[in-house]
């Protein structure tokens, strides 16, 4: 059947082997503790620190309480982190928050998260950055004046294709170009740091006196800086996503976060303090490209370095949340929530193609409409309405099933703390200021509903689509594959 149902056993109520059938193609286990490290530090480096610093000051109204929202967001999202790493101990398969709410609240929301990840929220996510990338490779090509908008379209298009093709040869050239730019944007960062430490050094510090004058009360203005800031941060929980792809990973998933989220927090707010440095509050609020601004005004003839390195940057995170991605649209397929033919990998490179072929398609048609103007909100809506989701899930599990064996245990104060921040994280701009867009998105995430009622739960299979799955397996040269239980 082209959606089908796998007769898989329950991890949280049997530890056997998850695989009825001895099929012959899995996913390798090639992710090792370096390339852990750099999936998430790599795709939470993105546009977001050379974008968001002046969005954060603009909400919050001065240098002080920006800082503050920016370690908030670091300690949050180490938080969430590591309970998330808690639940890849216990659920020890791919997929990240679709897998565990599958397995702890059942199928349908389970459904109504992959319908709403594959179909809209990753495939925006992945457009927008691949959009931020062209527009920062191009920008030197028209000096003085804004790029018109068919060739940044063009070129983030081209970006998509290229990631396509990366991610469906080889899981370890994926990785390896993660690691590259990893390197590449974490050298950027430092060189921004660095001169920010020179100009603090010299005494250029106005920009944090009297620092915390006027700062924002408002709900509503915390909660969107939050959104801002975490925008930056997100990426933290994509490790979860590539459990079975992990070398050892009840050791290499806690292990990579502890090192790569406190490292990321470190550098964004030393970066945001090399900003300050450099401009005054009011410059930086003027800035269209902070990052840009603070290379013109501290680099000089070198500025265009700080642009190479944002298109490098912006390059490397997106590939992190095509890799990632991918692998929702690939897991939900394989539990029969999405058309057979994306739970397949390349019987040769044993990369899940059909999968990363779709996200890359959605991607592509997300760019041509182009409407990405509220895409940070709307994205941070939808996510941490899913996170508050999988984190009361995993207090269910702590308290409702102490005994399950996990090599990794988190205090459960940390996602009660994470479960707060997600409930004022979807309700603060709602109660706030109430926008039209938020209704959108919930009608498009219950509209799964009617999906959801004839393709899966009553197995409505037309004929037709078996005989397009045969084709389309015969074209990729794909399989079946089976799980990795660990």
């Amino acid at each position: 059947s082209t959606m089908r149902e796998r007769k898989t056993t329950d991890p949280l109520h049997s530890p056997t082997d998850l695989s009825e059938g001895k099929e012959k193609l899995r996913l390798k286990q090639e992710v090792g503790l370096i390339s852990g490290v750099s999936l998430i530090a790599g795709t939470m480096i993105g546009s977001g620190i050379f974008m968001s610093p002046e969005w954060v000051l603009h909400h919050m109204g001065n240098p002080a309480s920006s800082l503050l929202i920016w370690a908030a967001c670091g300690l949050l999202a180490m938080f969430g982190a590591l309970s998330y790493a808690e639940l890849g101990t216990i659920i020890k398969e791919s997929g990240g928050e679709y897998i565990y709410i599958l397995r702890i609240f059942g199928s349908f929301p389970a459904f109504i998260f992959a319908y709403s990840s594959v179909i809209l929220v990753r495939p925006a996510g992945l457009a927008a950055v691949c959009l931020s990338f062209a527009e920062y490779a191009i920008a030197p090509f028209y000096p003085g004046c804004s790029s018109p908008q068919v060739a940044i379209k063009c070129t983030a298009a081209a970006c998509i294709m290229i990631l396509t093709i990366i991610n469906c040869l080889n899981v370890r050239l994926a990785t390896s170009v993660m690691n590259v730019f990893t390197a590449a944007k974490l050298l950027a960062l430092l060189v921004i740091v660095v001169g920010g430490l020179v100009l603090l050094a010299k005494g250029q510090t106005q920009s944090f006196q009297n620092g915390f004058q006027g700062t924002t009360a408002g709900i509503g203005a915390v909660g969107v800086a939050f959104y801002q800031g975490l925008w930056s941060y997100d990426g933290w929980n994509n490790l979860n996503y590539v459990t079975e792809e992990l070398k050892k990973p009840e050791v290499t998933l806690p292990r990579a976060l502890m090192i790569a989220i406190p490292l990321v927090t470190c550098l964004y707010l030393l970066v945001n303090v090399s900003y300050l440095a450099a401009m005054t509050p009011s410059e930086l609020l003027s800035s269209g490209a902070v990052a840009v601004t603070w290379g013109d005004k501290v680099l000089g003839s070198w500025a265009w370095l700080i642009s190479l390195s944002v298109a490098l940057s912006t390059f490397g995170s997106s590939n992190g949340t095509f890799f990632s991605g991918g692998r929702v649209c690939y897991i939900a397929a394989r539990e029969g929530h999405m058309p057979d033919i994306l739970s397949m990998a390349h019987v040769r490179c044993l990369t899940p193609s059909p999968a990363l072929l779709f996200t890359s398609a959605m991607s592509l048609i997300m760019i041509i409409s182009g409407s990405f103007t509220s895409i940070v909100n709307f994205f941070s809506f939808t996510a941490w309405l899913f996170y508050g989701m999988t984190i009361s899930g995993l207090l269910y599990l702590k308290i409702k099933k102490p005994e399950l064996p996990r090599s990794y245990k988190v205090p459960i104060i940390i996602p009660i703390i994470v479960l707060m921040a997600a409930v004022y994280l979807v309700l603060a701009p709602i109660i706030d200021q109430p926008q039209i867009e938020i209704l959108y998105i919930v009608l498009f995430i219950f509209s799964g509903i009617i999906f959801y009622f004839p393709l899966v739960r009553f197995k409505y299979h037309p004929g037709f689509l078996q005989r397009v799955t045969l084709h389309l397996q015969l074209l990729l040269e794909v399989a079946p594959t089976t799980k990795d239980a660990n």
